[in-house]
């Protein structure tokens, strides 16, 4: 299976599926020189973890993160990190009636058509559970980026009213501050493209919106465009209709997104589906799952922006001869 890695210089790879012993990440370029414990990955992991709401799937996984590589003595070397994650609290039988009938809204009979072969336990690759491994790499990232300043705030919305039986989606806004203004390509790389990509990315998200987001064809250039001004002797946008990003380029103002959350697409609700030989059949789910993954997913969608991110702070240096310059003379 390829396209389990994202990044250019700062890279990461995860694997593992969701019934499996374990899942974890491969980091890769990550600088040496960074302060990192296992502690560090809690705070992120306990947002992602399922919460005793009304709307979380009852599995259980403490989630913790163990440094296999990469660190000594609490400090990253600047070689391979390999993070594991134990899976804790699989419940396969639950799936024993899935080894056959595709689910609607999975990727069951996708998986099929590309491989021939499947992990119908929980959904295999395919399932939210592989998320946890983008969120200890996102902890990671967000130390590339925290001596910058910047910060990561996250705004989850969903519909209060849950059929009995049924899910729900939403939406997360996402503020990203204190990037600095320079980071992307003007072409294929363009930051916004590589942020929408990172995002769509999590098996949820169904689409993505920068600063204005579909309000734009609506507007007037007039209203659309982000008047230049000086403030404290800094070049800034008077407004932020952009999302902190033009041309592909952040400006070095707040970065405003917008993800579009489908709901669980595992409800308890009768649906008619497909064996793999092609005979119809109503399918009742069982097992644990979430009602909404909107709280749950917000985490992992910092973490996606995170890795973006620090990849293209890395990748900036080499823009101009005057970085090279700079950095081989100090």
């Amino acid at each position: 299976m390829s396209g389990s890695t994202i990044g250019k210089i700062f890279t990461v790879t995860t694997w593992g599926e969701s019934h499996g012993a374990a899942i974890g990440a491969v980091l890769d370029g990550v600088p040496a020189g960074i302060k990192l414990s296992e502690e560090d990955f809690f705070e992120d992991m306990s947002r992602r973890r399922p919460s005793d709401d009304k709307v979380s799937t009852k599995r259980k996984e403490s989630d913790t993160v163990r440094i296999m590589s990469g660190v000594y003595n609490g400090v990253t070397l600047g070689t391979p990190i390999s993070l594991m994650i134990v899976n804790e609290d699989q419940h396969s039988p639950s799936y024993n009636n899935l080894e056959h009938t595709y689910r609607p809204g999975h990727a069951d009979f996708t998986y099929d058509c590309k491989y021939g072969v499947r992990d119908h336990r929980g959904g295999g690759r395919s399932s939210g559970r592989e998320t946890a491994a983008r969120v200890a790499a996102g902890v990671v990232a967000k130390k590339i980026l925290a001596p910058l300043g910047v910060t990561f705030e996250s705004v989850p919305v969903l519909r209060e009213d849950i059929p009995a039986g049924d899910s729900v989606g939403g939406t997360v806004s996402l503020c990203i501050k204190n990037i600095p203004a320079g980071l992307g390509e003007p072409v294929f790389d363009k930051l916004d493209g590589l942020l929408s990509r990172a995002l769509m990315s999590v098996g949820a998200v169904k689409a993505v919106e920068i600063g204005d987001g579909v309000k734009v064809s609506e507007a007037l250039g007039s209203e659309n465009n982000d008047e230049f001004t000086v403030v404290d002797g800094k070049i800034v946008t008077k407004t932020n209709h952009c999302g902190g990003i033009l041309g592909g380029i952040s400006t070095g103002g707040d970065i405003l997104i917008k993800a579009h959350i489908k709901p669980t697409p595992s409800i308890s609700l009768p649906q008619n589906t497909v064996t793999d030989g092609a005979e119809s059949t109503v399918l009742e789910i069982k097992g644990r799952h979430d009602i909404s993954i909107v709280k749950r997913v917000a985490p992992v969608l910092e973490a996606m922006c995170a890795l973006v991110l620090a990849d293209e702070l890395l990748v900036n240096m080499s823009a101009r001869m005057s970085n090279v310059i700079s950095f081989y003379k100090e």
